[in-house]
């Protein structure tokens, strides 16, 4: 672990002052709100757009069209088809980026500053003005319906929908934001055209700009850019009515390896304990080969190559989730293995090494994420969304080294929940049946 130490402290030696990096709140004369980070040492910006709400957005008998208009955005816009769309992105050496996850609709761009006001309004034009044309609906369904069939062949996709289905009942969660093969097939370009206006709206925007543009720079680009959107979108989602009742689900598929995903309740990312219960999930299944679970399950035992845990905050539902694969006929001990840890990292804690290792890789780890415009600006759209501070990024390590060996077990004893770690195993699994129905 010492070499480990000396090494990250080496190179953080030749690493930038990444704890300086100076975060500008900017409000447009238009009522814009984005946070910019200057820096104008290559000719090059990076913007991020979020809005919130996402796929959760869509009505319940229209699930996959927020994904599917989203796939859509670069096949035309304005009075350009999807070929003239793409031969104008490339010519002005710009790139554009469009994603959707259930809580987020995602669009990245990045252009050279001598060719920004062009690749603003191409952008601004997928955006405004897309044309969702019929050929372009046809073909992204397609690909949209290759996937959803290439999911139903995979264990994981399998066990991941099957857990979102037992804990999130009747919240939009509890689907693949892809939709299904029947959903899909029956979205009509209207629907679209509904789904466009419902996410991608003002009242739900967050921006981060990091590059060569100033502050009036980017007032400016941004009103121009996004003024003309729907000022509201659809309303929220409610928070989830989360079902973990402890237990096994087994999902029977013909594979040689059985499939895990595991979780229990987990912690807001705004409660006073977040910072302890981060640095408890690095010890028990965080830290890759630094985590008890891998210690327990991989390397004492055999019973698998890898193991992981992870606190989930979703705009609707907090969760400590996890994950593992093994063989059909020793997945019943590997979740009893796991069982047992968090059974015992309740009970007995951490030590004071294990509590110093971790606040070492999490706080050396850090840095490194900070590689470039494109990251910087990603973290930076990503804290307003949790409604961090711009100071964050300076204080965020200080928060991590200010967690106490008393702070990590006493979570542990709160958070932790046993009795409601509950299990969803798809595969063929040797004694192993559903406690849930």
């Amino acid at each position: 672990m010492m070499r480990f130490v000396l090494a990250f402290a080496a190179f953080f030696a030749a690493l930038p002052a990444w704890a300086d990096i100076n975060i500008k709140d900017v409000t447009t004369p238009g009522g814009i709100n984005a946070w910019l980070v200057e820096d104008h040492s290559i000719p090059f910006v990076a913007l991020e757009l979020r809005f919130k709400g996402g796929a959760s957005l869509d009505p319940e008998d229209k699930r996959g069209v927020t994904n599917l208009m989203v796939g859509l955005l670069e096949e035309g816009a304005g009075d350009m088809d999807a070929r003239a769309f793409a031969r104008a992105t490339e010519a002005l050496a710009a790139s554009f980026s469009y994603d959707v996850s259930d809580d987020t609709l995602s669009v990245s761009a990045r252009f050279l500053t001598e060719n920004r006001d062009a690749a603003v309004a191409l952008l601004r034009q997928s955006l405004v003005d897309p044309r969702f044309d019929q050929d372009g609906i046809d073909r992204v369904r397609e690909q949209v319906n290759s996937g959803i069939r290439s999911s139903k062949k995979d264990p994981q996709d399998i066990a991941g929908k099957a857990f979102d289905a037992l804990v999130y009942g009747d919240h939009p969660y509890a689907s693949s934001l892809n939709g299904t093969l029947e959903s899909v097939a029956s979205l009509t370009r209207e629907d679209i055209v509904d789904a466009h206006k419902a996410a991608i709206a003002r009242d739900r925007l967050y921006v981060s700009a990091v590059g060569d543009i100033t502050r009036d720079e980017l007032a400016s680009l941004l009103d121009g850019l996004l003024l003309d959107l729907p000022a509201e979108g659809s309303p929220w989602p409610k928070p989830a009515d989360i079902n973990l009742p402890g237990g096994i689900q087994v999902v029977e598929f013909e594979t040689p390896q059985a499939v895990a995903t595991f979780g229990q309740p987990g912690i807001d990312r705004d409660d006073p304990d977040f910072f302890a219960a981060f640095v408890l999930n690095h010890i028990l299944g965080g830290g890759s080969f630094e985590s008890r679970l891998m210690h327990e399950v991989r390397e004492k035992r055999g019973l698998t190559y890898g193991i992981y845990s992870y606190l989930m905050d979703r705009d609707g539902a907090k969760l400590w989730m996890g994950g593992v694969a093994s063989a059909n006929d020793r997945i019943a001990e590997t979740i009893d293995v796991i069982r047992a840890e968090w059974d015992r990292m309740r009970e007995t804690g951490v030590t004071a090494e294990e509590l110093q290792n971790a606040k070492t890789f999490l706080t050396g780890a850090y840095p490194l994420r900070f590689d470039g415009n494109a990251p910087i600006a990603r973290i930076a759209v990503n804290m307003q969304m949790q409604g961090l501070s711009t100071d964050y990024i300076a204080n965020r390590n200080d928060m991590v080294n200010a967690v106490t060996l008393e702070d990590v077990n006493r979570v542990a004893q709160d958070l932790l929940d046993p009795s409601r770690l509950t299990f969803v195993v798809v595969g063929q699994p040797v004694g192993v049946t559903s406690s849930i129905n």
